[in-house]
């Protein structure tokens, strides 16, 4: 019972250890994509997508990269969008960047892993949006997108549609630092800030505890074996394919699953097998369930399909740019967890970003978000 309860412990340490770790990142980039979506309107979005042209899909996927991290509120995003008009491959760019390409995910893995996972993970989210347009156009019938706009049209509820529709930006002729500093920009930031956290924090913990519970109860050698080590070139192509597998049957989404992904890459994972599984957030199951009431088994099937196509296929292109560069790491060393919670810039920044995220959780109570809350 007590080496029971030993492993429990050191399973919920290393956890709260990795949430120590990422704390501030994850202020920090929820304070940006709060920032950006103060200022950047959600209404007109739809206008700006109206085909899959090379425009559309590049305009689709800064606007994703500026819009919530929340793979649940972008896939909601995503279909509404749709719904009023925009174009199916475009709405999909937008859903891949929403996730892949946000700044929040880009800290946290410089924090935990390095830059050289957050270059690739940029560098390849932007291949795996064109391979996925370019699959589209030659796969995608338009008896498929009928069907899928017949499907959403019905307006059946998935998760987090009243997230995905809460537009605050702030609009009123003047300069972007006017409107980010005024009143009403800073508690659009609060409500975002709020609204972003409420949206995650079920991913985050579970991705957390899932990547506690690996680290500290799976040997190392069983990821070797798992990841194939002992046999390099197989363990290249190896990791991009199996690495979304892992990713859907752990039904952790947004940026809770950098942490797991440390533990795989420590674990024997290949690079680009990293990069993959941290693409895969929008295949895992509950998510293809919802793509199932949004369009329709036939369209689900063509997404899983298609993301994961996009998914290995651009995580192998970066494997080899990037060891052709030389900027693959040779060490396994992703920081996972601290040996004990000490004074130093890690709890400095925590407690600095704590207090920033404290004063826009007041206002947000101040403002009445308890009431737009209930709402949505």
């Amino acid at each position: 019972m007590s080496e029971l309860i030993y492993e429990l412990g050191k399973a919920l340490w290393m956890a709260f250890a990795m949430f120590w770790e990422i704390l501030w990142p994850l202020i920090l980039g929820f304070g940006l994509s709060g920032v950006v979506q103060a200022v950047v309107s959600k209404a007109e979005i739809s206008k700006l997508l109206p085909d899959d042209a090379p425009k559309s899909l590049a305009i689709a996927t800064a606007l994703g990269a500026a819009s919530s991290s929340c793979s649940y509120a972008a896939v909601a995003l995503a279909r509404s969008l749709f719904r009023k008009g925009a174009d199916f491959t475009a709405t999909t760019a937008f859903e891949l960047a929403s996730t892949n390409l946000v700044a929040e995910l880009s800290i946290i893995l410089i924090v935990l892993m390095g830059w050289h996972f957050a270059l690739a993970e940029f560098a390849g989210g932007l291949a795996m949006v064109a391979i996925m347009a370019m699959l589209f156009r030659i796969f995608l019938s338009r008896k498929l997108v009928q069907e899928a706009r017949a499907q959403a049209d019905k307006g059946i509820k998935g998760v987090m549609e009243g997230h995905a529709e809460m537009d605050m930006s702030v609009e009123n002729g003047r300069p972007v630092w006017q409107r980010l500093f005024s009143g009403e920009g800073i508690t659009a930031i609060s409500h975002y800030f709020v609204m972003d956290w409420l949206a995650v924090w079920k991913d985050i913990a579970g991705g957390l505890l899932l990547a506690g519970a690996l680290a500290a109860w799976v040997p190392q050698d069983f990821w070797k074996t798992f990841f194939l080590t002992s046999h390099p070139v197989t363990a290249t192509l190896w990791g991009p394919i199996v690495g979304p597998l892992v990713a859907i049957f752990s039904f952790v989404c947004s940026v809770g699953n950098i942490p797991l992904a440390a533990v795989l890459w420590n674990g024997g994972i290949s690079f680009g097998g990293v990069i993959a599984f941290i693409y895969a957030d929008l295949v895992i199951l509950p998510i293809l369930d919802i793509y199932r009431k949004y369009y329709g088994w036939k369209v689900a099937a063509f997404i899983l399909a298609d993301f994961y196509v996009a998914m290995a296929g651009a995580a192998l292109i970066i494997e080899f740019v990037f060891r052709v560069l030389g900027l693959i790491p040779n060490q396994r060393n992703a920081q996972i967890v601290e040996t004990s919670i000490t004074f130093n810039y890690t709890t400095a920044l925590d407690i600095i970003f704590l207090v920033i995220a404290l004063f826009l959780v007041v206002r947000f109570f101040k403002t009445d978000g308890v009431r737009m809350l209930a709402h949505m």
